[in-house]
C-alpha cells in the first residue's frame, strides 16, 4: 500500500537572515519594484495560504514551517472517493465538517495583499497569477479592482497593457487605511488567475463532472441536515464557529456523523440514474492524495515557460505541485523573488532570491510608486480600490504570521 502523508518542508538548519530581508521598507519596495520592472509585463505571481491569513484564513504552517496544527486529521482522496460502507462514512464526516467550515470562507473578504496583487494585474505589471489557495479571494479582489474601471476603457483595455508609466518609483509609502470591502462580487473563472489546487466556489460529481455552484449545493446539504443547518446558523449567530482550516475543513470533536444525509449530483438524478450512481461529490479541490488535473498541471508549466521572471508570495512550497514550477523556473535561469515568511522548500536554489517579510506592506509601495508616475483608467480604478482591503485576522493568530 502506498502511504500518503501531508506535504512537509524538508528539515535542513535555518539561513541567516539575508540583505534583503534585512533592507527597511521603503528600499524593500524599491527592490520589487526594479525587480518587476525588469520583468517588462512578463513577471508572474504565485501565492500561498500567507497572503490569505489577514481575511481570516489560517495557513497551514507556522513561522517555522512546520504544520499549525499536528494534530488535524484531513480526508485523502482515497477516502473521499471509496466505493464501499467506509467510503460513505468518509464522504458524511467530510460533507458534514465542510458544511460548518465553508461559510467563513465563502464570507472572507479580499485583503489589502489581495488588492495590491488585483493592482499588479490590473496595471499589466504582472498580469498572470498562480495561486494554491483555494478561497477564491484573488477573483474576488480582482473582479473589485476592474469594476471601477468605467465600461468604455475596460472593453478596450487588456491585462497585458500597462498604463502610461515610468516605473520603478523612487520612493513610496507603506501606510494603509483598511475600508469596508464591497458586496462580494459573483466572480466567474478568469483566465488571468490559474488556481492551481482548485477553488470551494464549486463542486463537482466524479462520474460525468457536473458542475454546481457550492452555494447551491450548500442549501441542498442544509434543506438535508435541517439540525445541523440550525447548530451552524447558531454558531455563525454567536461568533463561535470551530477551528477552520484553509480548505474550508474544520475539527468537531465527538460529532455524530452518521446522522449526516449528503445528497447526491441533482443532474445525474434530473438524467434518469439512480441515486446510488450519483452520489460522489466533491469540491473542486485538490485533495491530499490527489493529483492535478492534466490542463491544470500544463498550463501551470505553460505560465512558467512564458513568463520572464517569478514573484512569489505567503508560501513555503512545501507542495510538489507548485515547488516544481519554482524549480522549473530556476532551472531555466529565470529570476525568481520570493517575499514570504519561514523556511520554503526553494530555499538555496539558484537564482531564488527571497525576502523574508510580510508581502503586503511592500507591495503597497510598490502599487504606490506606479500610480504616483501613471495615468489612465487602469490606474484610476486602482486609485478608487486600493484601501478597500479588509483587515479579520484569525483569532488564535499571534505575534509573527504563518505562512502557506
Amino acid at each position: 500500500m502506498v502511504r500518503i502523508s501531508i506535504p512537509t518542508l524538508p528539515a535542513s538548519p535555518r539561513a541567516p537572515p539575508s540583505v534583503l530581508t534585512a533592507l527597511p521598507l521603503p528600499a524593500a519596495s524599491a527592490h520589487v519594484a526594479a525587480f518587476l520592472a525588469a520583468g517588462a509585463g512578463r513577471t508572474l505571481v504565485l501565492t500561498g495560504a500567507g497572503v490569505s491569513v489577514d481575511s481570516g484564513i489560517r495557513a497551514y504552517r507556522g513561522k517555522e514551517g512546520s504544520y499549525s496544527n499536528p494534530n488535524y486529521k484531513p480526508i485523502f482522496y482515497g477516502e473521499l472517493v471509496e466505493d464501499s460502507a467506509r467510503g460513505a462514512m468518509f464522504r458524511k464526516r467530510y460533507w458534514a465538517r465542510s458544511f460548518i467550515g465553508y461559510p467563513p470562507v465563502r464570507d472572507a473578504q479580499p485583503n489589502p495583499t489581495h488588492i495590491y496583487v488585483a493592482a499588479l494585474q490590473t496595471l499589466g505589471v504582472a498580469p498572470h497569477l498562480i495561486t494554491q489557495n483555494v478561497d477564491n479571494l484573488h477573483p474576488k479582489a480582482l473582479a473589485l479592482v476592474r469594476s471601477r474601471i468605467p465600461t468604455s476603457s475596460s472593453s478596450s483595455s487588456s491585462p497585458s497593457s500597462s498604463p502610461s508609466s515610468t516605473f520603478p518609483p523612487t520612493s513610496s509609502s507603506s501606510s494603509s487605511t483598511a475600508a469596508p470591502a464591497a458586496a462580494t462580487l459573483d466572480t466567474q473563472p478568469d483566465p488571468s488567475i490559474l488556481e492551481l489546487h482548485g477553488t470551494l466556489a464549486r463542486v463537482h460529481c466524479l462520474k460525468h463532472r457536473h458542475e454546481q455552484p457550492r452555494d447551491a449545493y450548500q442549501a441542498q446539504l442544509a434543506a438535508l441536515n435541517p439540525a445541523w443547518d440550525a447548530e451552524a446558523r447558531e454558531a455563525e449567530r454567536t461568533g463561535r464557529r470551530p477551528r477552520t482550516n484553509p480548505d474550508g475543513d474544520v475539527e468537531l470533536p465527538g460529532a455524530d456523523y452518521t446522522t449526516f444525509h449528503v445528497p447526491p449530483c441533482a443532474r445525474c438524478l434530473e438524467a434518469g440514474e439512480g441515486e446510488a450512481a450519483a452520489a460522489v461529490v466533491k469540491p473542486n479541490v485538490v485533495f491530499f492524495g490527489e493529483t492535478l488535473r492534466p490542463d491544470v498541471r500544463d498550463a501551470s508549466f505553460a505560465l512558467i515557460v512564458a513568463a520572464s521572471r517569478v514573484l512569489v508570495l505567503g508560501t513555503s512550497l512545501a507542495t510538489y505541485s507548485a515547488y516544481r514550477l519554482i524549480k522549473a523556473a530556476s532551472d531555466t535561469f529565470k529570476p525568481v523573488l520570493m517575499v514570504s515568511q519561514g523556511p520554503s522548500r526553494a530555499d538555496g536554489l539558484p537564482g531564488v532570491a527571497k525576502m523574508e517579510r510580510e508581502a503586503g506592506p511592500v507591495l503597497r509601495g510598490v502599487v504606490e510608486g506606479i500610480l504616483a508616475n501613471s495615468a489612465g483608467p487602469e490606474v484610476d480604478a486602482v486609485r478608487a480600490a486600493l484601501d478597500m482591503g479588509v483587515v479579520k485576522r484569525p483569532p488564535e493568530v499571534e505575534g509573527p504570521r504563518a505562512e502557506g
